[in-house]
């Protein structure tokens, strides 16, 4: 297995005019890895996720894709990706799960599953339509190819997004809190389809208030404290033996939640 890294950001900086969001962040994540990024609300988690993703421009720092780095034009706060298709081909191999489903309501699920590999990806219909019953199969849905997204529950509607984010084949997965819109009973519906992509070994990176789920899935935790990386390492390392009294202090509010 090379050691090549999926995705790699070195010393990742974005703010929003004067509020300062990152401020110098490190995360690798090589092929088969899933790596965990806790911590509160206003952290930094989601934007740099969306920084990975390209759906945020940074001000500074490097982010590598497979080895091959972002290009830029610009600086500061005027730093854009100076490669259109550059961009286009990092984003479609790293799908992105977000929070609240993100499913086109007039599109039937096996549609929605299948319109971006078809639009995007200029792959032939009739190959797509296999590969997403298939997903839809795999994530416990194949049965609701032919309903609209009204029609599901908030468990089955997340499950939908992920099979929709699979049917790309992507390099890697990206989840924005995948469980925090859900009920608990439909939370865990979502956590087993997290927890078996991870037991088949994708690459995945997983934005999480879920402290079980960090735990049980991931090779690696980043816990973030106001836009700087305040520790990390393996989980049971990082769960069971915190060594920075913030840390100490995030996981005792979250067990008391």
């Amino acid at each position: 297995m090379s050691d090549t890294a999926v995705i790699e950001i070195r010393n990742l900086h974005k703010a929003y005019g004067a509020l300062e969001v990152l401020k110098g962040v490190d995360i690798r994540a090589k092929r088969g890895d899933v790596v965990s990024l806790i911590g509160s609300s206003g952290s930094g988690k989601s934007t740099l996720l969306r920084c990975c993703n390209l759906l945020e421009d940074s001000q500074q720092g490097d982010m590598l894709f497979k080895g091959e780095p972002v290009t830029w034009k610009g600086r500061d706060h005027g730093r854009r990706p100076s490669d259109p298709k550059q961009v286009l081909r990092i984003r479609t191999n790293l799908s992105m799960v977000f929070q609240q489903f993100n499913l086109w309501a007039h599109m039937t699920i096996l549609q929605n599953v299948m319109e971006a590999p078809v639009t995007v990806l200029r792959r032939d219909p009739a190959e797509v339509e296999q590969a997403a019953r298939a997903y839809l199969d795999k994530v416990g849905i194949g049965d609701k190819c032919d309903v609209y997204p009204a029609q599901l529950s908030g468990g089955q509607q997340q499950r939908a997004a992920i099979a929709r984010a699979l049917c790309m084949e992507p390099e890697a997965l990206l989840f924005d809190e995948p469980t925090s819109a859900l009920d608990p009973e439909l939370e865990q519906e979502v956590v087993k389809v997290i927890k078996d992509l991870a037991a088949e070994g994708r690459t995945m990176l997983i934005v999480t208030h879920d402290m079980k789920l960090a735990h049980d899935v991931s090779d690696h935790v980043v816990f973030l404290h106001q836009g700087l990386i305040e520790e990390q390492g393996a989980p049971d390392d990082l769960f069971g033996a915190p060594k920075s009294e913030r840390l100490r202090g995030f996981l005792s509010a979250t067990h008391a939640a």
